[in-house]
């Protein structure tokens, strides 16, 4: 019998438990990870960016959160020696519908009071010689570091304040009860705790309808194809380099990015997914298909979101298709460049009507909390959203 069960090894699930042990250091906490390795899934499947929050509604959880999430995270990492690298980040816009988007995302910014600037091309062009457009806005606070490795770290001293980390632990069954909620393990084990926190990622949606708890949405997973630039490419660019996003979709775009250990890659679009952990080229699972297939929201997504679904599946087949799109700010890289990367596949909450949940989103019961929506910047926002959890629980009776 613990006092809390944490389900979810990702950088989300650690901070909370972490977080958690802290302003409970005489409670019980275990967390299961149904993998061999933490972060084995979106916290290690991501661009690595640390990211401002221009991108977000002012006063939204995403945007409080982010903006928070940067200097909490910067500060975690150099309490522990992870490495983090706040190198900027330039926006480009690349015609005048584009520009006049940046131009908004630019009074955005400043409503959410962010570090940002300006500038024209010509400032673009001495400041990033590789790169053409009309106009960009710089982010000075925008970063990259290991995600991983924060999630480790997470771990860590999780572990050493009293906590237990169990891997390979697979959730088959959540049953609660007016006093506890006990999962049931692949493996025939069970585990109690009076309290129950999930935060499982892509699989968020099966863990809460597994415990019989009523939701209205389902995941539907995004795979993110990305390429790598050959070594003596990596110093094309000395900033992260994205495109102005298109502000009916989800998604930011093909950009470039300098990762931590000094390479940069390309990517990711944005594709449907057939597999919830399908990482490699050709992907399906019968169950996720059929799943997606008998629920309404999924058509009604596919429907809003054609026009751009077939320009995805085009870049992912094509490659000329996805180094156009990447041609628009970096004219100079070519198809020999376009080396192989891992996939990343991403967890979206899809409502009924076919409405992308775009806001963290939160199911709970008499003993649990259910994490079930926890989209860019989760990543960059780990503590700030640990904290908040953590808030919830504790107000509990």
């Amino acid at each position: 019998m613990f006092d809390y069960l944490i389900i979810g090894g990702g950088i989300v699930g650690l901070s909370t438990a972490w977080q958690l042990q802290q302003r409970k250091p005489d409670s019980s906490i275990l967390l299961l990870e149904k993998e061999g390795e933490l972060a084995a899934h979106q916290s290690g499947r991501n661009s690595g960016v640390l990211h401002a929050g221009i991108y977000y509604t002012p006063g939204s959880l995403k945007a409080q959160f982010c903006k928070a999430g940067v200097e909490a995270t910067v500060e975690f990492c150099q309490k522990h020696d992870i490495p983090v690298e706040q190198c900027g980040k330039l926006i480009v816009a690349s015609n005048d519908d584009e520009q006049e988007r940046l131009l908004a995302l630019y009074v955005r910014a400043n409503d959410n009071g962010l570090d940002v600037e300006l500038i024209d091309s010509k400032e673009l062009h001495r400041r990033e010689p590789n790169i053409v457009g009309t106009g960009a806005i710089f982010l000075r606070t925008t970063g990259i570091t290991d995600y991983p490795a924060i999630t480790r770290e997470f771990a860590k001293q999780f572990v050493q304040l009293g906590g237990e980390v169990q891997l390979n632990s697979t959730v088959v069954n959540l049953k609660e009860s007016a006093e506890t909620v006990t999962a049931t393990l692949a493996n025939g084990n069970t585990v109690q705790a009076k309290y129950l926190v999930a935060c499982g990622g892509l699989m968020a949606d099966r863990l809460a309808t597994m415990q019989g708890i009523d939701i209205d949405f389902q995941i539907i997973p995004f795979r993110g194809e990305y390429y790598q630039l050959p070594p003596d490419r990596n110093e094309l660019v000395k900033y992260l380099i994205y495109p102005v996003p298109n502000p009916e979709l989800p998604f930011l775009g093909i950009h470039l990015t300098r990762m931590i250990d000094g390479s940069v890659t390309v990517g990711p679009n944005a594709l449907q997914g057939w597999k919830r952990e399908g990482y490699g080229r050709l992907n399906a699972d019968a169950a996720d298909i059929w799943q997606m297939i008998r629920y309404s929201g999924f058509w009604h997504a596919l429907r809003k979101n054609f026009r751009s679904g077939i320009r995805e599946i085009r870049n992912s087949i094509w490659k000329r298709a996805y180094l156009k799109q990447i041609h628009k700010y970096c004219p100079s890289i070519t198809l020999g460049d376009l080396l192989p990367y891992r996939t990343g596949v991403r967890a979206m909450a899809v409502m009924p009507d076919g409405e992308l949940v775009d806001d963290f989103l939160v199911v709970e019961s008499d003993r649990s909390l259910h994490v079930c929506n926890a989209p860019s910047p989760a990543a960059t926002s780990a503590i700030p959203i640990g904290s908040y959890i953590c808030d919830m629980v504790l107000k509990r009776p």
